[in-house]
């Protein structure tokens, strides 16, 4: 199979399972699907963390499908089957761990924030060790997929990818989440990493 099939078959497993069979597995659980849509007014910080996370996602599949056409080229320096290899690895791992993480954060898995609800505070399991585990998941996937078609688009979708994720936990969930849980979310973050462990507390 070539590089661009192999990544574009990663990202529909990623899809099918990192959001269509979990958002079938909340809804049946919860009776929602945990999707709360893009937050902020349209332009703000938090629109475009959003917002640039969609693009980023829609980057990472066109990337392969261009270079499937012919239309972009890897990066030569990056076009060997080693590096493509490891990208592999690195996305089989990602979808591992997006799922892991999403399991243990249970009923409240949501993609996105809605400001008038409140969710439980999950610091057990994979939790405990990471604040966002889901997200740090995500990045490894992203990037192991940029690796298997390394073209300027999936090189530039992965950028985004690490700046949205970033705006949307710096900019949306960490205040929306001190709001919500206060002081217990203080003692979180000053004992637990944002995306690897003990690096991103808050002293």
């Amino acid at each position: 199979m070539s590089a661009p099939m192999t990544a574009l078959l990663l990202l529909g497993v990623f899809g099918l399972l990192g959001f269509g069979w979990r958002s079938w597995e909340q809804r049946r659980r919860t009776g929602s699907t945990g999707f709360r849509g893009v937050s902020g007014r349209p332009g703000s910080v938090e629109w475009f963390a959003g917002v640039g996370f969609v693009v980023a996602i829609a980057a990472a599949l066109v990337a392969p499908a261009l270079q499937l056409g012919g239309v972009v080229s890897p990066v030569a320096p990056l076009d060997t089957p080693w590096i493509q290899l490891l990208g592999v690895v690195l996305a089989v791992a990602g979808i591992a761990a997006t799922l892991y993480a999403q399991v243990d954060m249970g009923d409240s898995w949501r993609v996105g924030v809605d400001h008038a609800e409140t969710t439980a505070l999950v610091r057990s399991g994979v939790f405990a060790w990471v604040r966002n585990p889901i997200f740090s998941a995500m990045l490894v996937f992203g990037f192991g997929i940029a690796l298997v078609t390394p073209n300027p688009v999936a090189l530039a979708g992965f950028v985004l990818l690490v700046v949205t994720i970033e705006l949307q936990v710096r900019v949306v969930e960490e205040p929306y989440l001190r709001a919500v849980h206060g002081d217990a979310y203080r003692e979180y973050t000053a004992a637990v990493g944002r995306f690897v462990p003990r690096i991103g507390l808050y002293r």
